[in-house]
């Protein structure tokens, strides 16, 4: 149903009575199906897997790249983009909270987009959504149950425990070691930081959940390098 629905949208938004170049409707669901196909072998491994989910990324790589009979060989920028877009939307990822990312990796329509480009795209792109994960389930614990709010001290706290165990991997700049790195912030570190954001005791405004994953994703995106 969900690739039904998508397909049409597309037909929709292409279609020549709206002012777009328009695509014959067997193209446009054999690019689908292509899409379909890549996101299904790019989802068999985790990319904790690294052989496994390189060559599955190859081989995504391959569906989305084979010719039609008017195309050379090759991915273009809004086939590799439009699969970026559909990775992150799957993931139930907020998209305020994906959208700077999509920004800084995406390429233009007709650029043609190499392997390596395309596998640090995927990788960055599941990477993210289980970081934005993480940060949910930490924003859980903070957070007031009758209120679904945090106090911003201590969150803000746990923000920037969470930049600094980030920089501390600058040495090893992949989007994997900076999740590692996440998955490092000890109890004692994050208990520690918390204290010390109520000792003072003075008033504080609440702090969304919304506004939480945000700049949290934000601080692993400040280290993703754009691409070109």
């Amino acid at each position: 149903i969900a690739f039904l629905a998508h397909y049409f949208e597309n037909m929709g938004l292409r279609s020549p009575a709206n002012g777009g170049a328009g695509e014959p409707p067997g193209q446009l669901l054999l690019q689908q199906q292509r899409l379909g196909r890549a996101l299904w072998h790019l989802r068999l491994a985790h990319h904790s897997q690294r052989t496994a989910f390189n060559n599955n990324v190859g081989v995504a790589y391959e569906c989305l790249s084979a010719s039609g009979r008017k195309k050379k060989p090759g991915l273009d920028g809004r086939t590799y983009s439009e699969l970026l877009k559909r990775i992150c939307r799957d993931g139930e990822a907020p998209e305020e909270v994906v959208a700077p990312l999509l920004r800084k990796i995406q390429c233009r329509d007709h650029e043609a987009v190499p392997l390596d480009v395309f596998r640090a795209g995927m990788l960055t792109c599941f990477v993210l959504l289980e970081f934005v994960a993480r940060a949910g389930a930490l924003y859980q614990l903070l957070e007031d149950p009758a209120l679904a709010v945090a106090d911003r001290r201590v969150g803000q706290a746990v923000l920037d425990t969470l930049e600094g165990a980030l920089q501390a991997r600058d040495g090893a700049a992949t989007p994997a070691r900076f999740l590692e790195a996440g998955s490092r912030l000890g109890p004692d570190s994050l208990a520690l930081a918390m204290d010390r954001a109520l000792v003072a005791r003075r008033p504080s405004s609440p702090m969304t959940r919304e506004e939480f994953l945000e700049k949290a994703a934000a601080l692993f995106i400040a280290k993703v390098k754009p691409v070109g």
